[in-house]
């Protein structure tokens, strides 16, 4: 199952350093012009875990696999990109094709490189790309609703249960609100509706604050600014300075370690990155350990047994009859599955078991 987590922005606001940084390659051309990134660039970046580590030694696992994450650098937009500025249509798409969106937003001041509207101003930057997202999912909603509403006047029994939830859309849109601030008003039904329908404003969206590098500890004016607009959104933000990123990215562990001391770093910006991108998509982590390997696996919140089972391959889903389930805490306390076993915390559960995050599971199933 793979979640893909989309980097967007203005041009020139270190989307391509900071794709660059996080997957560690130069596969995104970052350059101090417009449009350098013509094609989505796609990079898979494993999860920082510390739990995976600790479970490998108890188990002796001869390797550990960490779960990933799917970032893809999108090109910049630019003001009119829903009528088709720049190449405002290929971008809107590929902005479709996301599960959430990692919004890049330039918080520094450097007469070096220039920015596409003459300003330093992230909240302003912010609004521009909303409202071309906003200004394409009205287009497309308007649309569809009409063509819905005839299905709906016959009957229709999907049409009968989208429309409600595209007309609340259409309204939110009408009124200047992204789609994502209806997701509370809708029921866990409506909101599976929702995702299908692929609107670009109604996917979850995480803030990144790109700053000097001697502001990477503390933020500045401008960080703080998009920090109050997040909140008000109850959407999340975090801090980071690409540049460091993109110098930490060529180092070795412990050089690293020296490099963040220097700076007042307890970690790099792409770890806490990358953690809000997981909790963004609202995924969780289980595990499954044994001496051959220590792994983790990405299921979204709320997902059962077989679904989780089905994550490692298909036939475990189809096949699934329960799954030992021993939680995070008691695997290390405890030491191991053995012992787990023999203090009565390692639990067979069945078909409707919510897997929690952190459970280290052992699935039976029927080949």
């Amino acid at each position: 199952m793979g979640f893909k987590c989309g980097i967007v922005g203005l041009p020139n606001v270190g989307k391509s350093t900071l794709f660059n940084a996080l997957t560690k390659t130069a596969a995104a051309q970052a350059a101090n012009y417009p449009f350098c990134t013509i094609e989505p660039n796609t990079g898979e970046v494993a999860v920082p875990d510390p739990r995976l580590k600790r479970i490998a030694e108890i188990t002796k696992s001869a390797q550990t696999v960490p779960t990933r994450l799917t970032f893809v650098d999108i090109a910049g937009l630019v003001r009119g990109a829903s009528k088709g500025e720049g190449l405002g249509n290929q971008f809107l798409a590929n902005i479709r094709e996301v599960d959430a969106i990692a919004h890049v937003l330039r918080c520094f001041e450097d007469g070096d490189v220039t920015h596409v509207e003459g300003r330093i101003d992230p909240v302003a930057d912010a609004e521009t790309v909303e409202t071309e997202l906003m200004l394409a999912d009205l287009e497309s909603l308007e649309r569809r609703v009409v063509a819905m509403r005839k299905k709906a006047t016959a009957k229709d029994k999907e049409a009968l249960a989208f429309l409600p939830v595209m007309e609340k859309a259409l309204a939110a849109l009408q009124e200047g609100r992204m789609v994502r601030t209806i997701r509370a008003e809708l029921s866990d039904e409506d909101r599976a509706i929702l995702r299908t329908l692929g609107l670009l404003t109604s996917k979850p969206v995480l803030y990144v604050c790109n700053v000097a590098e001697d502001e990477a500890a503390t933020g500045n004016a401008h960080s703080a600014r998009v920090a109050e607009r997040a909140a008000a959104e109850g959407a999340a933000c975090v801090v980071i300075s690409a540049s460091i990123e993109a110098e930490i990215a060529q180092l070795d562990s412990e050089e690293q370690a020296d490099y963040l001391a220097d700076l007042g770093l307890e970690e790099p910006g792409l770890d806490r990155l990358i953690r809000a991108g997981y909790e963004l998509l609202d995924l969780i982590t289980f595990f499954t350990a044994g001496p051959k390997e220590a792994r983790a696996w990405t299921i979204r919140r709320g997902s059962r047994a077989p679904q989780a089972a089905g994550t490692i391959h298909s036939d475990f889903e189809r096949g699934f009859i329960r799954a030992q389930t021993i939680k995070y805490d008691d695997f290390i306390e405890l030491g191991g599955e053995t012992a787990a076993k023999e203090a009565g915390r390692a639990r067979d559960e069945g078909k409707e078991y919510v897997v929690e995050d952190g459970d280290v599971l052992l699935f039976k199933f029927n080949a």
